[in-house]
C-alpha cells in the first residue's frame, strides 16, 4: 500500500513538473527571451527600424541618423515593441518652415532635434484596431522624449483617427514583429523644441550677443588690457599715464620697410611661427576655438598662410567666433573644399586694422 502512495506521489511530482515547463514556455517569456537577444545589439533584417530606414519615409529617415538615434532606438527595440508616427516627406520637404529645418539642422541644435524626432515614438505597440472610439475622448501615451506624450482619438462623424492633431493618413502602414509605423499628415512638434526656436529667432537673444573688439596690448607691460570694468578709473587731473610720444602718430622713420616680394633670396620672417602664434593667441583669447581647430586640423591652410608670411606677405584674419562656426550646418563643412573656401573669405592679403577698414 505504501508503494501505491509513493507512485501516486511521482506521479503528481511529474505533473506538476511538466506545467511548469509549460508555463516557462509561454508566449509572454518567449516573446522576452526575443527581446533579450535582439537588445544584444543585433537588429533583426525584419525589424521596424530597417522597415523605417528603406520605407517611403526617407526624409524622417534622414533625419533619425543626423539626429544620432539609431543606437538609441536599436535599445528600445531590443527592450520592447515601439509605434512610430512618420509624416509623409511633402510636409518635411515643402509644407515646413525653411527656418525651421535649419534650426534642426545646425549641429549646436542636436538635442531639439533627438527631441523631436522621439517624440513620434511610442514605447509599445499601438494597432489600428487598438484606437480609442469616438465616444471614449482622447488617450494619452508616453513616447520616448523626455516629458512629451501623444493623445489619440478619433473624428466624430467620419472616424478619422487622430495623433494630437495630425491626421493619420496610412494606418498600419508598416507592422513588423518588434513594431509598426503609422503614416501622418505633418511633422508632430513638442512644445519645447518651438519655445527653444522661437528664443534663437527672437532679436533680443542675438543682440544679448556684445560684440567684441580686439585685444590690446598695454605698452607698458607688454600684456593684454584689462576690461574697462575691470580697470581702476583715474581720477580728473592726473598726469598721463603714458608720455605723449607714445599717442603720436609715428613719423616716417617708424614706419615698417616694405616687404619683399615673393620668390626673394632672402626670407626674413619666420612664417610657421608667427603663424602658430597667432593660433595660441587665439585658444588664449577665447572664443575662436573652432577658428583655430580648422586652421590647424582640417584643412592646411596654416602651412600656406606660414609660407606666404615667410615671403614677405602681410595676412590680415576676420576671425569668425566659436558662436558664428556653431551656426554652420553639417551638409555646409561636409562639402569637398568648403572649409577651405570659407577661410578664404576671411583672409585679406594686407594690413588692415579697426581704423583702417
Amino acid at each position: 500500500m505504501g508503494r501505491c502512495i509513493y507512485g501516486s506521489s511521482a506521479v503528481a511530482f511529474f505533473i506538476f513538473t511538466f506545467f511548469l515547463l509549460t508555463a516557462y514556455a509561454s508566449p509572454q517569456n518567449s516573446e522576452s527571451g526575443h527581446h533579450n537577444l535582439t537588445g544584444s545589439g543585433q537588429i533583426n533584417s525584419n525589424s521596424v527600424l530597417v522597415a523605417l530606414l528603406d520605407s517611403r519615409y526617407t526624409e524622417l529617415a534622414e533625419l533619425v541618423e543626423k539626429a544620432l538615434l539609431l543606437q538609441t532606438l536599436e535599445d528600445a527595440v531590443g527592450r520592447h515593441n515601439i509605434t512610430i508616427f512618420a509624416p509623409r516627406n511633402e510636409a518635411l520637404e515643402r509644407d515646413l518652415d525653411p527656418a525651421f529645418k535649419r534650426f534642426l539642422l545646425q549641429p549646436g541644435n542636436l538635442k531639439s532635434l533627438q527631441t523631436l524626432i522621439l517624440s513620434h515614438i511610442i514605447p509599445n505597440r499601438v494597432g489600428s484596431n487598438q484606437w480609442p472610439g469616438e465616444k471614449s475622448g482622447r488617450v494619452k501615451h508616453a513616447t520616448l522624449g523626455s516629458d512629451q506624450v501623444l493623445h489619440l482619438s478619433k473624428i466624430k462623424g467620419n472616424g478619422k483617427r487622430l495623433v494630437n492633431s495630425a491626421i493619420i493618413t496610412r494606418p498600419d502602414d508598416l507592422t513588423r514583429p518588434d513594431g509598426l509605423i503609422h503614416g501622418i499628415e505633418r511633422l508632430l512638434i513638442p512644445r519645447s523644441v518651438q519655445e527653444d526656436f522661437n528664443r534663437r529667432r527672437n532679436l533680443r537673444s542675438i543682440s544679448a550677443v556684445l560684440p567684441e573688439g580686439a585685444p590690446e596690448i598695454d605698452p607698458r607691460t607688454n600684456r593684454l588690457k584689462k576690461s574697462a570694468a575691470a580697470s581702476v578709473s583715474i581720477p580728473a587731473g592726473s598726469p598721463p599715464v603714458l608720455p605723449i610720444q607714445s599717442a603720436m602718430a609715428p613719423g616716417p622713420s617708424l614706419a615698417p620697410a616694405p616687404a619683399p616680394g615673393p620668390g626673394g633670396a632672402r626670407r626674413h620672417f619666420n612664417g610657421d611661427a608667427q603663424v602658430k602664434d597667432f593660433i595660441h593667441t587665439l585658444l588664449h583669447y577665447g572664443g575662436y576655438n573652432e577658428m583655430a581647430d580648422i586652421l590647424v586640423n582640417l584643412t592646411s591652410l596654416a602651412t600656406e598662410m606660414g609660407r606666404l608670411v615667410s615671403e614677405g606677405y602681410v595676412l590680415t584674419v576676420l576671425a569668425p567666433n566659436d558662436e558664428a562656426m556653431a551656426k554652420l550646418t553639417t551638409d555646409q563643412l561636409s562639402e569637398p573644399g568648403a572649409p577651405e573656401q570659407i577661410m578664404y573669405y576671411h583672409i585679406i592679403p594686407e594690413y588692415q586694422t579697426e581704423e583702417s577698414m
